[in-house]
């Protein structure tokens, strides 16, 4: 049986399959992960350092060939799929240069004698269920902390990334992790359920949609596994003061297109107040209708296709929808097969679907409100809570938004700021935990306490 699939989105070929792994491969995987992670903790901090750090210097050797890939597999532009590999190997390095704070105990003050530490041990082998949107970026921000930890890796990358999921896997295995450290498995979703259901896997992390979030949760749920989810995002960007609209205008560009307009975490509601929204409105619209869908092998490409004709067709229906219910099209709304044009739409209003809705590619929804008030009622008027921007020049004003503002990051004045020291996540239907930084070593460790008398 064939699901995994290198279908370029710009030429809509079939370049290559892969066949799906038969239960027994699975079991292999399993057991495979589950013995590796037996040696894999025993492995001191500082030799698990070395080897991550050397699939960070893999990343960097290979993101030609890495970058190549996930063009033809998703469409992203090859500056900027060079780039994701380049910000992985990034990440991956973050982990090995602090893995002695990441394992360190953590002694604590008590009440009597004796003294007491929290002591992070590893639980063991993971699930990493990754999404096509960010082939390589979204494969080290889950696999480097928790290898860091102790942790060993079954990853099961999206059904269009077949080709991307055994490159990276041969990164880790050239590196020198220990055979199951980390094992690519072309599973299906019920294999999938198979694996998180298994005593010898100790949790689950899924980047996707609500749909498949909610899914995993669920078999989690009954096997009583540890979850971290990082799900959709539908994320405002605020203009409410400004001594360089042009400035905020390209800001406003650069972080709804990002990605072919495919992130999670890219601005997809724009909230301007009264006074700047007839000419941010003007120069927004004006700019991104001055961007083309173009060939996404192409150095100065800045807008690929999307990543299937199914995903193009499925915005293009939301568009569609939103016009019929009442919405004014600014600009764009056409597509040519996978291509989309920069979209956007104004007059949008609670009674239309696309209010509450995700929009996954180039196409935006303007917003006029009155003031702050009013610009942060509407920010937090949907079912998601991951980034936010704000521009003001108002200092404290910041604060009072960024307090206000329900979702897991808040950005200031400027856009495409993600590092690997940041936590990356959000709350209500965007997700449960937190990856990147620090915090993401503590998703899947035993915080376990050690009380001397």
């Amino acid at each position: 049986m064939i699901d995994y699939a290198v279908i370029n989105p710009a030429t809509g070929e079939t370049l290559a399959t892969y066949d799906t792994f038969t239960d027994a491969q699975v079991e292999d995987a399993i057991a495979r992960a589950a013995s590796a992670a037996t040696t894999w903790a025993a492995t001191s901090p500082a030799e698990r350092a070395n080897v991550i750090r050397r699939i960070a210097e893999l990343h960097r050797e290979r993101k030609d060939e890495l970058g190549a890939i996930i063009v033809r597999e998703m469409g992203k532009p090859i500056a900027a799929a060079v780039g994701e590999v380049e910000f992985a190997a990034d990440i991956i390095e973050f982990y090995a240069d602090n893995i002695e704070k990441i394992t360190a105990d953590q002694p604590l003050d008590i009440v009597g004698d004796g003294t007491a530490v929290v002591r992070r041990a590893p639980l063991g082998a993971l699930l990493g269920i990754m999404p096509w949107n960010f082939p390589a970026y979204q494969v080290a921000r889950f696999a480097a902390p928790n290898l860091a930890i102790g942790n060993t890796i079954i990853l099961k990358h999206a059904p269009q990334c077949p080709e991307s999921a055994a490159a990276i896997e041969a990164i880790y295995r050239d590196a020198g992790l220990p055979d199951g450290g980390y094992v690519n498995v072309y599973a299906t979703n019920e294999q999938a359920a198979t694996i998180i259901a298994d005593p010898r896997v100790h949790g689950v992390s899924v980047t996707g949609s609500e749909r498949a979030g909610a899914a995993v949760a669920e078999v989690a749920g009954r096997n009583l596994k540890k979850v971290a989810l990082e799900l959709g995002g539908s994320d405002p960007f605020i203009v409410l003061s400004t001594d360089d609209l042009d400035a905020v205008v390209q800001n406003a560009v650069d972080a709804r297109l990002d990605n072919n307009g495919q992130s999670c975490n890219g601005a997809k509601r724009f909230i301007v107040v009264d006074g700047l929204y007839e000419e941010f409105t003007s120069k927004f619209v004006a700019s991104l209708a001055a961007v083309s869908a173009e060939d996404p092998t192409q150095e100065d490409t800045v807008l690929g296709p999307l990543s299937s004709l199914a995903a193009a067709e499925r915005l293009q229906e939301q568009v569609d929808t939103a016009v019929s219910q009442g919405a004014t099209l600014l600009t764009g709304g056409t597509r040519e097969g996978a291509f989309f044009a920069p979209t956007v739409l104004a007059d949008v209003t609670p009674a239309m679907d696309v209010y509450r809705e995700e929009l996954f590619g180039p196409a935006a929804v303007v917003y006029r409100v009155a003031d702050e008030d009013a610009a942060v009622a509407l920010a937090n008027d949907t079912s998601f809570g991951l980034g936010s921007y704000v521009f003001t020049t108002d200092a404290e004003q910041a604060e009072r938004v960024a307090n206000g503002i329900e979702a897991g990051m808040v950005y200031v004045n400027l856009v495409l700021a993600d590092s690997p020291e940041l936590p990356f996540g959000g709350v209500k239907r965007s997700g449960t935990s937190r990856e990147l930084g620090l915090l993401a070593a503590d998703e899947f460790v035993n915080k376990k306490l050690i009380r001397k008398g």
